[in-house]
């Protein structure tokens, strides 16, 4: 308890608003953004997420003695003003107005001697309206301190008192069911009469206005603005419209209303005053909501019947749910409604009832004891903050609960409505509450106990650490200091209330906004060194001064308050409001977005940086937040925030030396570089500082630089909040993309460097048991703790200093173990940990080459696990003296993946998120399944094996159940036994001690081979007739027949058998049976066992060789020949021993004893199943013995088959045999073979083919021929065959000069003049064959078919042409006979060329064409070369054209000379002879039919061209 100026008594009630068993994401401080000391500011409308500590100041209103117990509270829905409405038993009723700390606002106080019913402040303006019990209305104007009466027009008790949307406009409503509407000016003056009266004759409960419908001309001009009509939109800029007063808006008053009566009927009052009934309910109405976004209309009763209604525009109501709630009646419920579909509803009771609109659910939050509650605690009242989703509820005893809205969408399905509600720890006061209520700022909640009303205000805890001391406060003006070096922790409390501190290693210095007051520390206390009065908000300490700050100016002043320096700033620059001191520099920011740097290492201090503008450096920023700088002052971070007020995801990293500004985004990772000094025209660069997806989506909230180092930076971010949670199948995904488990409070460190830039450190969430980061100073981190939570991380060793309670602190990550190391080596480590972060394995390497610390070489193994270096982790394991490691590393070097040996090393220091990692990234599953189990993860293990590593499946859930047995946890062991497909023998071995349940598992699962092992058990222990039936469920036919034998039943036993067939039964029957000597039925009974040699044995025994020779064929090799030897022995019945032998597959001895015999048959029988395995002087005797009975195809077959090749065909050239395929393929030798010499195996497939040449099997001869390399007599027979598809194409495989001519010479002999495709192969292989003779020959021969044919001279032409140039290629035996026929072909290229000339030319010169053909005619020899009837022909119709008849038939007759009658159709017409002889006069007699003439299906030379190609090709 502590005393302030005034009569404002405070009480501090502290909310460490987080939950302990879980964390949830949300905590209720608020992020301290101002200040060093932590004084709100811009953040402070922001719930944050980084479970900042958040006080609760109580102040109790500064009401006087006579105002009595207050009735009501009501808060300003803007301003933070609150109304109280007192009742006091003898001077009646009285309303005040109070601040936000509780103190009265002066000319406020309103008194009468009656009752206040109402309340209610004007929607905008501080106007308060205020009902009393005798009917009037005052209306109060706290602005100009003015109470305006409503014309006395009520009798009764006001009950309902509300304004309407706009403001303007007043409803009244009284007991007696009076309602009048009055309109008032700003100054809170009624404007002449009511504008409207209603009198329902009922006590009014309730009055709801509704917000007005946009007018029709608005709705079509919003209509053209979506569609991008940018008229409409700038219609809707005012500042743009000039004529935004003609634009129809609709209804601007809004008097569109509903209110309720005491008899539980809602009526609507429409905008022209007119009432109806809109609906009706069973009681009378407790509260009466109306939701917009629905249009709905929302009714409970007395008698807690909840009744929604859908309004239409008009106002009419149709009901669409009915709802009965359960709770206790007879009491006043307060309900509220969440985002306009939750009700929460307090009736007294020892919950609050929850009722879902939207999804129709409830459900009810009970305090728990756990936090404080008592048991059986009752809550009267509730309220909700929509902004920080925090729901306040006052018990009868006196305590402020209060439940977190866990963020997410809350229509998740699979969430239970009770689960998005976190209950907080409580707020502890006085008396019974009834009303509870919170603030326009969120930060306000006013509680009435009846007696009093007391104002919590949340305000976050201050804190501060510099140069080893750090100040965390535990209440209003208590505060915990800590000198960390030398391990001394002092209580400071104050005599005012705490706003901000500020600690060095000289003093301490707090504030209140108010009032500054330094202490420094004075053996094992800390007195008092100065106090002074200064209205700053923020405050800083260098050594012997105070920086303090004024509107436009810093002030630095001595430790009692003298103003020894003033820092200025201009107008444009703006005031200050932050500042940052580290090492001798001091950065101050301003509230217009500019900041500057000094220097302090003087007396006085210097500018270092001067005045920069941030909004030019970051366009579109806010506002400056916070802002530190580094230990040498050539780095400034600047912690943003939004133009809207809201956090920034980006920290500005301004360089003092180099004039550059970097933007690092924590949301997307992105850091841009840019030139300040250029801004306008500067180039940007970019880059990624997060490689880890994890990391982004963050927004900072804190930031420090190292108090030492000017590389090393930290920052904690908490993750943004997107308003969508995973749903829990998302969450599955993401934990398998995601490098290690997402946190929502990050700490992340980073070098920041002029060479290398912006390089991620190390991050690491937040650990639970520290509240906040408080700073950073090698080797460690260090934070706020938790209260009440103990700090197992940094337990105090004896040599130790110990750490205070609300201070904690970790490690840097590479100095883990090196905590306590001189300055050098924290030197050599920071260098070590900075290359690492660089990448350069090489210079960290040789940072710590001298080091003998252990830890130091583990932490570099550590770094070798995420750069992947595994020959410098081998010297790191070595220098640690990490024997298995080293050991586990050289094994791993089999494993193919770099990955997979790197995560055998981290699993050995420890990292097993990193091993994790590792096993993903190379895909194996397999050992990430080993690592599961090895670390009991076992579900995870079991995802992995059932999704990826599906071989390894069973032998995960065997391992499970194993570990789950150990774990005594049997019940699921048994499922997992089962999964594993190992519960047959597993679960009796593990319930072995346990044989009812045993039995009953047995009988569930219906497994015939756990019934087994249970008829087993149960024989065991002589309970045979239990054995029985078991056995009988298992259908063990073998164990069913021996208990029936061992009880002496033994048809029974044979029955079963006999049904089943089983052989083990039978075979145990048997036995049985031959104890007994029943023969037969033993016999029997073996035979049905297989158990042929037990019957045979028996036969032999006993004479039964009828059923003997049975039992020998069905059984083995060996029971057939013991068999044989039996009927040997007796030497009856030899064709059964024969046949046994034969069967036995003892073929010598079966032949020896049918020779023996003279066993014909069976000889036969025994010589077909002889084959080329078989022993050859055996084959030969045989084939001897069909020799001798003339059976030569048998006798040749047998020789074949003891490779007497030459015998066998001699006996078939002897015997006339034909040669078969199958044959001939049996005597061929193969090559490899060492039967015969190559050359003798020639000449056995020569002979072959010559005999099947003999035998006119020439395809086979062929093959043998080609077999024995003798390509030219394959092809001869070949040729004798005619097949000329074959011929082509072993020509064309063969590739033997020979081979070509001779296939050449064969097709000539075809009719190849119809078959282009032979003509194309005969011209092929000449060529093929180098013949070029032969193929001018053919050439020659073409070109006599296409003029004898064909008349197509002009082919011939080409033919005769080529022939010319293959005969001029060919080299000939006679250079004369070569010469001679070249003539001979150029002489008729000569005449055939004379005559397509003569031809050619006729169109154009007749006379010499004809004179052409008749010096043809002259020419010796020329019927060789060119027909003469052809040119005859020609001359005819050239003379019968003419009309020259007696020439025509000159010619005509000179045909008929050389040609006889019958070929004349084939040169000249009919027609044309019929005209000469008209011409003439000579009668005709009758001729030949005309020929049609042919044209050559393919021209020679395109043929003729191709191959000759080929011929100059070919080498």
């Amino acid at each position: 308890m502590m005393a302030t100026s005034g009569a404002v008594q405070i009480r501090f009630r502290a909310a460490w608003l987080c939950e302990p068993r879980r964390r949830t994401g949300l905590g209720v401080g608020l992020f301290k953004s101002t200040g060093l000391g932590g004084f709100p500011g811009s953040f402070q409308s922001w719930v944050g997420l980084s479970f900042i500590m958040a006080l609760y100041f109580d102040h109790r209103i500064e009401a006087s003695d006579s105002a009595g117990s207050p009735s009501h509270i009501s808060w300003h829905p803007v301003h933070p003003f609150l109304a109280v409405a007192s009742i006091n038993a003898t001077s009646g009723g009285s309303v005040d107005i109070y601040l936000e700390q509780g103190e009265h606002v002066p000319d406020t106080h309103i008194e009468r001697s009656f009752r206040v019913t109402s309340l209610c402040w004007h929607p905008t303006r501080l106007i308060l309206a205020v009902g009393w019990e005798t009917g009037e209305v005052i209306v109060f104007n706290k602005q100009d301190k003015e109470q305006h009466a409503v014309p006395p027009t009520h009798a009764a008790d006001i009950t309902v008192l509300t304004w309407s949307t706009s403001g303007n406009c007043l409803v009244s409503g009284d007991r007696l069911g009076v309602l009048l509407l009055w309109r008032l000016d700003q100054r809170g003056r009624v404007q002449g009469t009511p504008l409207l009266k209603h009198e329902y004759g009922k006590q009014l409960t309730h009055c709801i206005f509704r917000l007005p419908p946009p007018g029709e001309d608005l709705v079509q001009l919003a209509k053209a603005a979506v569609s991008g009509d940018e008229k409409a939109l700038d219609m809707f800029n005012w500042r743009k419209s000039g004529f935004g007063n003609f634009l129809k808006m609709g209804s601007q008053e809004g008097l569109s209303f509903f209110v309720s009566l005491m008899d539980g009927t809602v009526h609507h009052v429409d905008e022209k005053g007119k009432t109806t009934q809109a609906a009706s309910t069973d009681s009378s109405i407790q509260m009466l909501f109306y939701i917009e976004k629905r249009e709905a209309l929302v009714a409970v009763t007395e008698s807690l019947l909840l009744s929604l209604y859908l309004v239409t525009p008009e106002g009419e109501a149709e009901e669409v749910m009915k709802v009965k709630l359960s709770g206790k009646m007879g009491h006043r419920a307060d309900i509220s409604l969440i985002e306009g579909s939750l009700l929460v509803i307090a009736i007294g009771e020892a919950a609050l009832r929850f009722w879902d609109l939207e999804r129709g659910e409830n459900y009810v939050l009970s305090p728990e004891e756990k936090f404080g509650f008592e048991k059986g605690e009752n809550i009267n009242c509730v309220s909700y903050c929509e902004v920080k989703g925090l729901l306040a509820a006052g018990t009868d005893k006196g305590r402020v609960a209060m439940w977190r809205k866990v963020p997410g969408p809350q229509s998740s399905p699979g969430v239970e409505g009770k689960d998005r509600w976190s209950l907080q720890t409580p707020t502890e006061l006085e008396g019974n509450i009834t009303q509870i209520k919170w603030g326009s700022r969120k930060n306000l909640l006013a509680v009435n106990s009846s007696s009093s009303v007391v104002i919590l205000r949340e305000q976050a805890m201050s804190s501060h650490f510099h140069q080893q001391v750090a100040a965390v406060q535990l209440s209003p003006s208590l505060l915990s200091v800590s000198f960390l070096a030398t391990g001394a922790t002092h209580s400071l409390r104050t005599d005012m209330p705490v706003s901000g501190v500020f600690a060095t290693k000289d003093a301490i210095a707090v504030w209140n906004g108010k009032q500054v007051a330094i202490f420094e520390p004075s053996g094992a206390t800390l007195q008092s060194a100065g106090a002074f009065l200064c209205e700053s908000p923020v405050l800083a300490l260098h050594e012997e001064n105070v920086y303090t700050v004024e509107p436009n100016r810093v002030q630095v002043r001595t430790w009692q308050g003298t103003v020894k320096q003033l820092l200025l700033f201009s107008e444009t620059e703006g005031s200050p409001c932050c500042f940052d001191i580290c090492g001798n520099f001091l950065v101050v920011g301003t509230d217009l977005a500019h900041f500057k740097s000094f220097d302090l290492s003087r007396r006085e201090a210097k500018v270092h940086c001067s005045c920069k503008n941030l909004a030019e450096l970051v366009p579109g920023v806010g506002a400056i937040a916070s802002l530190r700088c580094n230990a040498n002052g050539n780095k400034i971070s600047i912690l943003l925030s939004k133009a809207d007020n809201s956090p920034d995801s980006k920290i500005c990293f301004y360089d003092v030396e180099m004039d550059t500004v970097t933007i690092f985004d924590f949301k997307t990772g992105q850091i841009d570089w840019k030139e300040t000094s250029s801004f306008n025209g500067q180039e940007t660069k970019k880059n990624h500082a997060f490689s880890d997806e994890k990391l982004a989506h963050h927004v900072p909230v804190s930031h420090f630089w190292d108090q030492s180092d000017p590389r090393l930076f930290v920052c904690e971010a908490v993750r943004e909040v997107t308003g969508a949670q995973l749903q829990p199948t998302d969450r599955k995904v993401h934990a398998e993309d995601s490098a290690g488990p997402t946190a929502d409070v990050l700490i992340l460190s980073f070098f920041v460097s002029d060479e290398h830039g912006f390089l991620l450190q190390d991050s690491f969430p937040r650990p639970p048991v520290y509240q906040s980061l408080l700073g950073m100073e090698v080797p460690h981190y260090y934070f706020t703790k938790k209260p009440g939570e103990a700090d197992r991380d940094d337990q105090a060793d004896s040599g130790h200093p110990c750490i205070p309670q609300m201070v904690g602190r970790r490690p840097l990550r590479d100095f883990v173990g090196l905590e306590d190391c001189d300055k050098p080596t924290q030197d050599t480590m920071l260098n070590f940990s900075f290359f690492v972060t660089v990448g350069d394995m090489d210079e960290a390497f040789k940072s710590i080459k001298l080091i003998k610390s252990e830890a130091v070489w583990e932490n570099m193994a550590r770094v070798c696990v995420k750069t992947q270096r595994l020959d410098v982790a081998k010297v790191c394991l070595g220098n640690m003296g990490h024997a298995r490691g080293a050991r586990a590393l050289r094994e791993a070097e089999q494993e193919p993946e770099l990955e997979a040996r790197v995560a055998v090393l981290a699993i050995q220091l420890g990292m097993l998120e990193e091993a994790e990692q590792l096993y993903k990234k190379c895909k194996r599953y397999d050992l990430l399944n080993k690592l599961y189990q090895a670390s009991s993860q076992w579900q995870k293990a079991i995802e992995v094996a059932e999704l990826q590593n599906r071989v390894h499946l069973r032998t995960t859930y065997y391992n499970y159940a194993k570990h789950l047995e150990a774990s005594s946890d049997c019940s699921l062991a048994l499922s997992y036994y089962e999964k594993s497909d190992t519960h047959r023998f597993e679960v009796p071995r593990m319930l072995s001690e346990d044989l009812q349940s045993l039995e009953v598992y047995i009988n569930k699962m219906k497994d015939k081979a756990l019934w087994r092992w249970w008829a087993q058990y149960l024989e065991s222990q002589a309970e045979m007739d239990s054995a029985l039936y078991y056995y009988e469920l298992a259908q063990d036919h073998f164990s069913l027949v021996r208990i029936h034998c061992f009880q002496g039943n033994i048809q029974k036993a044979a029955k079963i058998a006999n049904e089943t067939g089983n052989w083990a039964a039978s075979y145990h029957l048997a036995r049985q049976y031959e104890s007994q000597e029943e023969v037969k039925q033993a016999v029997h009974f073996y035979t049905r066992a297989q158990a042929f040699n037990n019957a045979i044995r028996l036969c032999k025994e006993n004479g039964l060789d009828d059923q003997l020779m049975n039992l020998a064929l069905l059984s083995s090799p060996e029971d057939m020949i013991e068999t044989a030897r039996y009927y040997e022995e007796k030497g009856e019945q030899m064709d059964r021993a024969v046949m046994l032998y034969h069967k036995a597959g003892h073929f010598s001895k079966a032949l020896e004893l049918a020779f023996a015999t003279q066993q014909f048959v069976a000889l036969q029988l025994i010589a077909e199943d002889l084959d080329e395995k078989s022993d050859p002087a055996l084959l030969a005797r045989c084939s001897d013995f069909f020799l001798e009975h003339n059976q030569y195809e048998k006798a040749v077959e047998l020789l074949l088959a003891a490779k007497k090749y030459q015998e066998a065909l001699q006996l078939c050239l002897e015997q006339n045999m034909t040669i078969t395929e199958e044959m001939a393929e049996k005597m061929t030798v193969a090559k490899d073979s060492t039967d015969l010499s190559e050359e003798s195996r020639r000449e056995l497939l020569e002979q072959i083919a010559n005999c099947c040449m003999r035998q006119g099997k020439y395809h086979l001869a062929t093959k043998k021929y080609t077999q024995a390399g003798n390509k030219l007599k394959a092809m001869r027979a070949l040729l004798k065959s005619g097949d000329t598809e074959k011929i082509v194409f072993f020509a064309g495989v063969s590739r033997q000069k020979e081979i070509y001519i001779m296939a050449a010479n064969y097709l000539q002999s075809l009719d190849w003049r119809k078959e282009p495709e032979t003509m194309k192969n005969i011209i092929s292989f000449y060529t093929k064959g180098r013949a070029l003779d032969l193929l001018a020959g053919f050439y020659d021969a073409c070109a006599q078919v296409e003029i004898d044919e064909y008349q197509n001279y002009e082919k011939a032409h080409g033919a005769l042409t080529e022939a010319y140039k293959c005969l001029s290629k060919a080299k000939a035996n006679s250079p004369l006979d070569q010469e001679t026929k070249l003539a001979q072909l150029q002489s008729k290229m000569t005449l055939v060329k004379r005559f397509i000339q003569a031809r050619r030319m006729y169109s154009e010169d007749p006379k010499e064409s004809v004179k052409q053909c008749e010096l043809l005619l002259e020419e010796q020899d020329l019927d060789s070369t060119i027909r003469i009837r052809d040119i005859c022909g020609f001359l005819v119709e050239h003379y019968l054209q003419m009309e020259e008849f007696q020439m025509a038939y000159k010619y005509l007759e000179e045909m008929r000379r050389r040609l006889p009658a019958a070929n004349m159709s084939y040169y000249v017409t009919q027609e044309t002879v019929d005209a000469v002889h008209r011409g003439l006069g000579i009668p005709l007699a009758r001729v030949a039919p005309q020929r049609t003439r042919h044209n050559s299906k393919e021209d020679p030379k395109e043929v003729d061209e191709e191959v000759m190609e080929e011929v100059e090709n070919d080498p």
